[in-house]
């Protein structure tokens, strides 16, 4: 067996155990695609490279810049197409260029305006333009036929609002917040609840002023404690959120 294979081995094994912790209705058609990303891509689901949202995968910007990293590729050019911009709308389109080698070169956009991004994410679509443009461009490079995460828009039958729990902290090493932000997505998704007053709800959950001044294990104990009561009586979690219809502007912010 060769070094790469055994390589691919361990990190599939590594990959299992935690898809099936997080998504304990995983099919097997679901694991076998997961081996085919390991096996091309390295992708690791523990550093937040993969989520599973509604029977299919997608890969994150996390993902495709560590891919680029690994294969030592040469970098990436990003200008706004300002004749099709218009900022007084927050309409943005990004073209980006990445350089995989000295001869190769690969061109993404992405767009982005207050239609086609979530509601906790106004304001920062230029930003967003820019993720989907990169991500892109990456997955022409290494010719990545799944979506990307933050391509999804906020109108798509698919979409996890991704963009939507920027607000947790995401500076970790291990991926550790990724998965915890990937895992509210799915449980917000899964049992149809509304992201503003889960957000709410995790605000006061977890006492402190905005969700991104909580701490990780905070968050963490906030999504298991969605996730159990949404399983055990969505019902009454929905009853409980609807309590924050009305949250005060500072709350949310």
């Amino acid at each position: 067996m060769s070094l790469i294979a055994s390589d691919n081995n361990l990190l599939l094994r590594h990959n299992i155990s935690p898809v099936k912790r997080a998504y304990p209705n995983v099919s097997r058609i679901q694991l076998r695609r997961l081996k085919e990303l390991t096996n091309q891509y390295g992708f690791s689901f523990s550093t937040g490279d993969l989520i599973l949202l509604e029977n299919s995968w997608f890969v994150t910007h996390t993902g495709l810049l560590r891919l680029a990293h690994r294969e030592q590729c040469l970098g990436i050019d990003c200008d706004l197409e300002e004749r099709f911009c218009d900022p007084s709308a927050s309409r943005w389109i990004v073209k980006a260029t990445f350089f995989k080698n000295e001869t190769q070169s690969f061109v993404g956009y992405g767009d982005a305006d207050p239609t086609n991004v979530s509601a906790l994410v106004r304001g920062a679509e230029m930003r967003i333009a820019e993720t989907r443009a990169v991500n892109r461009a990456l997955r022409k490079a290494f010719g990545i036929g799944i979506c990307s995460i933050e391509e999804i828009g906020a109108n798509s039958a698919a979409s996890t609002n991704a963009d939507e729990p920027s607000k947790i902290p995401t500076k970790n090493g291990n991926g550790t917040v990724y998965r915890v932000r990937d895992r509210l997505c799915q449980v917000i998704r899964q049992h149809k609840l509304d992201p503003e007053l889960v957000k709410a709800y995790a605000v006061d959950f977890c006492g402190s002023p905005t969700l991104k001044n909580a701490s990780r294990e905070q968050v963490e104990r906030f999504v298991q404690h969605l996730a159990d009561s949404a399983q055990k009586d969505r019902d009454a979690l929905v009853c409980q959120l609807n309590s924050y219809s009305r949250p005060k502007q500072e709350v949310v912010a």
